[in-house]
């Protein structure tokens, strides 16, 4: 009872005030929750309310010991400190006792990208005779030409599709609605699959409105969709670590690369921050040689 009823309202904070998806909120309750089963063990009368800066660090030093990842104990740490500003905003503490709590330093770590061939050559192992093939097709070509996050992919529906004007709704993070634009490839494919397939499902009626489906009728889950692309990259011999995210960088990266305003990139994956969208930039060598030989004053001549 020391953290049910806090851990309670700071689910509601984060739904209602914050506006997160169910999974943002549940990867934040999971932090919050880790901590709450080292207190229990560690300090059982300690309530949120009393933890102080060295019980953190405590906390701290036993995820490390155990070999979690930086990464995943920045992530950790993150949840802990939203949850200590829900508790100062609802006025339950006076003093944050994360303010100091550092986090470990984190390596510039950029996914993969494939090349344009490379996605060409994935594309080419899709069997366009079965019906799943087809649907595949519409999925990757909508990944890569709107650079869609997996979880705006498989929540797509019908009614936000606008081919006239060659855009989609897309409901991204938080609930957030932004309008993406689309090519005529993925417009092409997304048609066939829904003139010439998914029209012969038996589809279930709450996911009516959904444009990818599986045999059953049903939304694909993110775990399919993975699942997907790498037995395609594995066919096409792709030895690099891919996932329906490697899509999302790939546009923004040949975006950038073809000389895409970042502002412009930022807008179309839906960043609130232009510095997340940065993270895209990460140019190769040639091109950025090209373009200070092409537009420096002091390298023209």
């Amino acid at each position: 009872m020391l953290w049910q009823n806090y851990i309670k309202g700071f689910k509601l904070y984060l739904k209602l005030e914050k506006s997160l998806s169910e999974n943002s909120i549940e990867a934040y309750l999971r932090d919050v929750k880790n901590l709450q089963i080292w207190c229990e063990t560690s300090y059982p009368n300690l309530s949120p309310l009393n933890i102080e800066l060295n019980h953190l660090q405590a906390f701290l030093a036993a995820i490390h010991k155990i070999g979690l990842s930086a990464t995943s104990q920045a992530r950790m740490i993150s949840g802990i400190k939203a949850f200590y500003k829900y508790l100062l905003i609802e006025g339950e503490l006076t003093v944050n006792p994360t303010e100091l709590l550092e986090s470990p330093k984190l390596g510039r770590k950029l996914p993969d990208v494939l090349s344009p061939a490379e996605i060409d050559k994935l594309l080419g192992q899709i069997d366009l005779s079965s019906p799943e093939g087809t649907r595949n097709r519409a999925m990757i070509e909508t990944l890569y030409g709107c650079g869609l996050r997996v979880s705006e992919l498989i929540n797509l529906k019908i009614s936000n599709l606008y081919f006239k004007e060659r855009f989609i709704k897309v409901v991204g993070k938080g609930d957030k609605e932004r309008l993406a634009p689309i090519g005529g490839s993925a417009i092409k494919y997304i048609n066939i699959y829904l003139e010439n397939i998914r029209i012969h499902h038996k589809i279930n009626r709450e996911f009516t409105d959904i444009v990818f489906l599986n045999r059953r009728g049903n939304k694909l889950t993110r775990v399919m969709i993975f699942i997907i692309i790498k037995n395609l990259a594995e066919k096409a011999g792709i030895k690099k670590q891919i996932s329906p995210h490697t899509f999302r960088h790939s546009f923004a990266t040949h975006l950038i690369e073809g000389g895409a305003d970042l502002r412009a990139v930022q807008e179309m994956l839906g960043h609130e921050s232009i510095t997340t969208t940065e993270i895209y930039t990460h140019l190769d060598k040639k091109y950025l040689r090209e373009t200070i030989l092409q537009f420096h004053p002091r390298s023209r001549h």
